[in-house]
């Protein structure tokens, strides 16, 4: 059997070995609950259902170890899977019917509707796993939006100094943090739905990530540029560093919960009880991520700079003979991918919340990971391993245990470093001296 069969058999059987995973959209809801209980930020220990429909969350918050029940009308594919009917947690126990819904009118949950008569059981339907396959595909719209926007920082930065900046994650994370405080500031004022208000939080936090992008060449990495050693990377893994402290100092520890927005629900297909359905930020999130990808191939391809980008990638010494400013190009490269991570902080903050100074730091090592996979070097590389990187994270987590969904995204990335190295889309390149 070749190599690459006895590969794929081990991936099968660690898919039948996962088991039965967790509901990502139940998780994401329960663990929204969370800060309504805890005012230290939590981190997730595990999740598991116990029972039938009721969701266990473990979790450490403030040096103590602690958990919150979340019971659901349904799980998976059955219709009332997003129906929360009650909460219980290690602190208070079993919520009382007026402090559930408290709870409910706290995170913006719409109350429940009484039923106008009896309640018939739907018969079963043959399109209801399907639906949920579609439905799996409209949650890694998302996940897949944001690797891919930050994977794509990762690769202009190494297509044309050929070193990682390991700092990309915390330009993620200002991002994040700017638009979560600049959307508390418009729910101050009743303006978080308005429209423009939404795309001047969007444009601060790309000029926020796209200034610290080009501070940090400035300061640091254009001292570094031609040195053959690890120091550019250890620099950038002080970087890191300094900014996730420095911001945990500036603004503490807590998390930023800015309000949903774009949230109305549109339901698409119907069968077997199932709904398939797709979310307004959803759309608009895919809608920016088209964007930006559009945008930055009419950047590389038309225009001054993508061509100075170019030539330095191919070679960087031929290129500074010929003419190019390499400092400028450089610095640009920096500026226009601290941009793009800076948006993908910005659709963190937006659609998921519960951002903090340690937001970056898993996102963008999954983000790297995205960019190795696609091709390191190649922009369109770096979307289609967001996007592959996007759709397994979320697959695993809707058929099989959420608690392995890294051990699967980080295998992806060995896997692709042993067998395949430049990824789907790189080639090898030889930079000269």
């Amino acid at each position: 059997m070749s190599g690459w069969g006895r590969w794929l058999w081990l991936l099968v059987a660690a898919v039948l070995l996962a088991g039965c995973g967790v509901d990502t959209e139940q998780s994401a809801l329960c663990r929204r609950l969370i800060p309504a209980f805890e005012s230290q930020p939590a981190r997730i220990l595990d999740q598991r259902h116990e029972g039938d429909n009721t969701l266990f969350i473990d979790y450490e918050a403030g040096g103590a170890s602690r958990w919150i029940a979340c019971r659901f009308a349904g799980r998976f594919l059955d219709t009332g899977r997003h129906t929360l009917e009650g909460v219980a947690t290690s602190r208070t126990g079993v919520l009382t019917p007026m402090r559930f819904t408290m709870l409910r009118l706290w995170a913006r949950l719409p109350l429940p509707m009484m039923q106008a008569g009896p309640v018939h059981p739907v018969a079963p339907s043959p399109w209801k796993p399907l639906l949920f396959l579609g439905q799996q595909l409209v949650n890694a719209i998302t996940v897949a939006c944001i690797y891919g926007l930050l994977a794509v920082g990762y690769t202009l930065i190494y297509g044309i100094l050929g070193q990682i900046n390991l700092a990309m994650g915390e330009l993620t994370m200002l991002g994040a943090i700017v638009a979560a405080m600049s959307m508390a500031g418009l729910a101050m004022g009743g303006a978080q739905a308005f429209v423009p208000a939404l795309v001047m939080v969007l444009a601060l936090s790309m000029l926020i990530g796209g200034a610290y992008g080009w501070t940090m060449n400035r300061l640091v990495f254009r001292h570094l540029q031609g040195v053959r050693s690890h120091t550019p990377l250890i620099a950038a893994v002080g970087l890191g560093i300094a900014m996730q402290e420095g911001t945990r100092l500036l603004q503490g520890a807590r998390e930023w919960w800015p309000p949903p927005v774009l949230a109305q629900r549109h339901d698409l297909v119907q069968a077997g009880g199932f709904t398939l359905t797709v979310l307004t930020s959803q759309l608009v999130i895919l809608g920016l991520a088209a964007g930006f990808a559009g945008g930055l191939w009419w950047i590389m391809q038309r225009t001054a700079f993508g061509r100075t980008h170019r030539a330095c990638t191919d070679h960087l010494p031929t290129a500074e003979l010929l003419g190019v400013h390499v400092p400028r190009t450089v610095a640009l490269t920096f500026l226009l991918g601290g941009a793009c991570a800076g948006a993908a902080g910005c659709v963190i903050a937006l659609y998921y919340g519960g951002v903090n100074f340690y937001t970056g730091y898993q996102v963008g090592f999954k983000a790297l990971a995205a960019a190795v996979v696609g091709g390191v070097g190649s922009v369109p590389g770096a979307l289609l391993g967001g996007a592959l990187l996007g759709v397994i994270e979320t697959f695993w987590s809707g058929y099989f245990a959420i608690a392995y969904k890294d051990i699967v995204a980080f295998g992806l990335l060995t896997l692709f470093l042993i067998f395949r190295p430049n990824g789907i889309m790189g080639v090898p390149q030889s930079r000269g001296d």
